[in-house]
């Protein structure tokens, strides 16, 4: 399996985290098979896009909460990574205390 679990949906509180908020946070190595999707489906679009990146961040976003790292947003790159069978991904980490 690729993920810990594939959710549906955010478990875990509002954040309110704006895009310059999200830019302040450092990205770091998360590996695939430590994140539970907030998401069950994948726009196959965004997946196969060139510029999928180009208007957005270049980094996934990832909450961490209650012990568990929740992939907010990048669920395209994160696909892209394992198929190019790669075992992490570059991701901001936002820490929710809970």
């Amino acid at each position: 399996m690729i993920f810990s679990a594939v959710g549906d949906g955010r478990p875990y509180p509002e954040h309110g985290t704006s895009a310059a908020g999200w830019s302040a946070v450092p990205p770091r190595q998360v590996r695939l098979a430590d994140l539970t999707t907030t998401r069950r489906t994948l726009d196959l679009a965004a997946l196969l896009a060139e510029d999928s990146t180009f208007y957005g961040d270049l980094f996934a976003h990832v909450v961490a909460w209650r012990g568990r790292l929740y992939l907010e947003d990048g669920l395209h790159r994160a696909v892209r990574a394992a198929l190019h069978q790669r075992q992490v991904l570059h991701a901001r980490v936002l820490e929710l205390s809970g």
